[in-house]
């Protein structure tokens, strides 16, 4: 079959490499994709091919789907899903028939808007922070509200805001005046039309992932991601610095609670509100004591934790595509690899403020122990340049992730671009 997987990033180059292995592909197309995408090796032999065109210029991929014949379509990033490519393909006569893997619009509002994901955990009894949301005319209210609330204080932009629009303040002051900057100000521009505050979760993140046909599911391996960008975790967020899967801390017990009161929870959830649901659901979480709770929902997978997580998964991914466009996931045996993944992200001088592009890499070819996944590269000749903040990930294999760890730390020193950076603990929590 032929299969388009829409991005650009990490995530979308491991589903790449993932789906290559699979003998069931035929041709593969990346849009836009990236200088890792553009060497894909197929199982056939063939090569995956790049085409520059946007992920959310839905006319633009229905042309592409029709020109190569495309049977499968896999959305990597939230913006196309909560735009509606999934209601644009079922919409289209001519692209009914295809296979597109990501929720449809309404359920992408899991992450499209925090309030409504927030009234979903509500409605279906998922443990999660007390919370209320405001609008610019209910300013007042909103301050007031922080008045009764410890501090820290968490204030989250209702809408997508790239990973950005959430403030965690230790101040009560500073917090009223962010409230004003996001609500009056439009901070975070259209997103932070709507806020919603949280009560703050003390404890320790890890992310759930779970494909679903929206009838069944399967729990992936769960990964824990590390977002600051100094060491000890301090500094701004990022998209990612680096990853490790399994999680030492989540033990069975754990996994169970997780399983009993978030993971089925939402599945059922879906049927009940009638939300049509095909695709991976990314369940950001954190562990309080010995309990689980949901901060977020997101409706796709997660960067840089694909790079540890699908490595982990021993089955095709095309099968399991298939087995979720078909509804016939339960019959579906997910194998999983017992070895830890973990990932180092190599990101841009400067990052994640203003930051150059152009600049080349060097050392890729020598890296024989480790996968090395593009995030933000493109192809010059035979160069293969820096053209974002987080630009290439590397993945390895160990029987714990300290041995895992080792690896990808060897394999990154390998690697070398101008003012590159990597955060030298990951895993230094666990």
């Amino acid at each position: 079959m032929n299969i388009l997987i829409l991005g650009g990033g990490g995530r979308e180059h491991t589903f790449a490499w993932k789906i290559a292995q699979s003998d069931k592909v035929k041709q593969l197309f990346i849009a836009p994709g990236n200088a890792g995408t553009a060497k894909t090796k197929l199982a056939s032999g063939a090569e995956a091919t790049n085409v520059n065109i946007s992920a959310t210029d839905f006319d633009a991929v229905k042309a592409l789907v029709l020109e190569k014949q495309i049977d499968m379509v896999v959305v990597g990033p939230e913006d196309p899903l909560v735009k509606g490519i999934h209601d644009y393909f079922l919409n289209d006569e001519q692209l009914r028939g295809v296979a597109v893997i990501g929720p449809q619009k309404e359920a992408a509002r899991l992450e499209g808007s925090k309030e409504f994901a927030k009234e979903f955990m509500s409605r279906h009894s998922i443990p999660t922070a007390a919370y209320r949301s405001f609008t610019a005319a209910e300013l007042k209210e909103g301050q007031a509200f922080l008045e009764t609330l410890q501090a820290p204080y968490v204030l989250k932009a209702d809408g997508l805001a790239a990973g950005k629009g959430v403030l965690i303040l230790q101040d009560l002051e500073e917090a009223k005046a962010e409230l004003k900057n996001m609500l009056v100000e439009a901070k975070f521009g259209e997103a932070s039309a709507k806020v919603v505050i949280e009560e703050f979760l003390s404890g320790i993140e890890l992310s759930c992932f779970v494909i679903t046909d929206g009838e069944n599911y399967l729990t992936l391996p769960m990964a824990k991601d590390y977002k600051r960008i100094g060491e000890g975790d301090t500094g701004l967020n990022t998209g990612g610095m680096g990853a490790v899967s399994p999680v030492p801390f989540a033990d069975e017990e754990f996994v169970r609670k997780i399983e009993d009161r978030i993971v089925k929870p939402t599945v059922s959830g879906f049927r009940k509100d009638q939300l049509s649901y095909k695709g991976f659901v990314f369940i950001g979480l954190i562990k309080v004591g010995d309990d689980p709770y949901v901060i977020e929902y997101n409706v796709r997978m997660g960067d840089p934790e694909t790079e540890v997580v699908l490595p982990r998964v021993k089955n095709d991914l095309v099968e399991l595509f298939e087995a979720v466009h078909k509804g016939t996931l339960n019959t579906v045996n997910l194998e999983v690899d017992h070895k830890a993944a973990t990932t180092v992200m190599a990101v841009s001088g400067g990052y994640p403020e203003a930051y150059e592009k152009g600049k080349e890499i060097t050392g890729i070819d020598s890296v024989e122990k480790s996968l090395v996944f593009h995030a933000g590269t493109a192809l010059d000749g035979d160069k293969v340049l820096t053209s974002g903040g987080r630009v290439i990930a590397v993945t390895s294999y160990g029987e714990d992730f300290r041995e895992a760890l080792r690896q990808s730390y060897e394999s990154m020193s390998k690697l070398n671009f101008d003012k590159m950076y990597y955060r030298k603990d990951i895993g230094f929590d666990l």
